[in-house]
């Protein structure tokens, strides 16, 4: 299956190439604008409950379509939705680019962008999730996730300072290097050699409910795949969970919004090192070491977090957390690549990405809660005692013995 001509690996280079400037491009342009869109609805006069309503609804809706787009992705239409959903998304933000060059825009408009533009990303991540699989060789895909992991953690130490840098030049430059940054990611895929389509095979009498529910099927049927949507999601959870406490715990000893910048800044770059590290690390160690070695490291990082007070000290170790979690993450998602036919990868990737970003997304409010009702440290304490059965359950030999086993097919 990994057997390819010399020609057509050269191809498939160039085409990797492409995908990744197309990632790298659409996480830039949307960390930099949305770091800034708080601040301009702010500074437009609206109150904080409009912009976390705005922030969440947009991450609802974003939600609910990917698994949408998943089936006709698989069926054939990747390329096509890649193009057309980066193109929706780049006149999204053109046309608030506009309005606020203009002077006009108001709430209903910035709304209305915010929530197509959302959609549309999420489209173009449903139909770019099986992509790595058509253009990359098995033994290649592991080093292929790291990369574009790392563009992604490139993003989001670049695109927030970007957007400060544009926005304080002119509120409306952010935006417009959004709408420029997708209509590159528009370029790249449209520039795509490589054959996309690896179309689901129909089976006689199958409706489309059942047709789209395969990757939810493939998932419960595959112990690995079930333990990539387990740890991704709790993971995903924690590190949020863990920001957000240490935000509260920075507020409340007094620490300016400076030290938190510092913070992000520090675990970005982490997580840069440790997606880049993360091939060289999985060959040297084996996946199953990996994983369960990373997953209990988290659990001491988790409770000195929910001890310390001083802004240094939680950027050291914060900055540990996302610096370890790649390590794991890039490994779990090259061998749910590995495991999953072409034609199921949008499907499958639309399960894991739901939960992992519900996580994700839940994670703030809970933390809040925890915050609110018992201390600052709450969030992290809760977060150890997720890792710690996370951890356990990561140590069976089942579990293992999954993550060791060779990929089929």
């Amino acid at each position: 299956m990994s057997s390819a001509r010399p020609s057509h690996q050269r191809a498939d280079t160039s085409d990797f190439r492409l995908l990744w400037w197309a990632d790298a491009a659409d996480g830039v342009g949307s960390q930099a604008s949305g770091t800034v869109l708080p601040l301009l609805l702010l500074g437009l006069g609206h109150s904080p409950g409009t912009v976390g309503l705005i922030a969440g609804v947009s991450t609802a809706a974003g939600l609910l379509l990917g698994p949408l787009v998943a089936l006709p992705a698989d069926r054939g239409a990747r390329k096509p939705v890649m193009v057309g959903s980066a193109s929706v998304a780049a006149l999204a933000m053109g046309c608030v680019a506009l309005a606020l060059a203009t002077g006009r825009a108001p709430l209903g408009l910035i709304l209305t962008a915010v929530l197509v533009e959302r959609l549309a990303t999420a489209c173009f991540e449903a139909a770019a999730r099986g992509t790595v699989a058509l253009i990359c060789p098995g033994p290649e895909q592991p080093r292929a996730v790291a990369r574009l992991t790392a563009a992604g953690q490139g993003a989001l130490i670049a695109g927030p300072v970007l957007g400060g840098a544009l926005y304080q030049a002119a509120r409306v430059l952010p935006f417009l290097a959004d709408a420029l940054s997708y209509v590159v990611s528009a370029v790249c895929v449209s520039a795509m050699r490589a054959d996309l389509t690896a179309p689901a095979p129909r089976r006689r009498g199958e409706g489309p409910l059942r047709e789209g529910a395969a990757g939810l099927r493939l998932v419960r049927s595959s112990a690995l795949l079930r333990l990539v949507l387990v740890w991704g999601t709790v993971v995903n959870g924690v590190v949020v969970a863990l920001y957000y406490g240490a935000v509260f715990t920075l507020q409340r000893e007094g620490h300016a919004g400076a030290v938190l910048g510092v913070v992000l800044a520090v675990s970005g770059a982490a997580g840069l090192a440790g997606a880049l590290a993360a091939p060289r690390v999985a060959r040297r160690w084996g996946a199953a070491r990996v994983v369960t070695t990373v997953t209990w490291l988290l659990v001491p990082l988790a409770a000195a977090l929910a001890a310390v007070t001083d802004a240094w000290a939680y950027g050291l170790l914060f900055g540990l957390v996302c610096l370890l979690m790649p390590l794991a993450s890039v490994v779990l998602q090259a061998r749910a690549l590995q495991a999953t036919a072409p034609a199921l990868q949008a499907r499958t990737g639309a399960v894991l990405a739901t939960a992992t970003t519900g996580a994700a997304a839940l994670a703030p409010v809970l933390a809040g809660a925890l915050a609110d009702r018992l201390s600052p440290a709450a969030p992290a304490v809760c977060c150890g005692v997720l890792l710690v059965l996370l951890a356990a359950h990561g140590s069976r030999r089942p579990v293992r013995g999954a993550l060791t086993a060779r990929a089929s097919g």
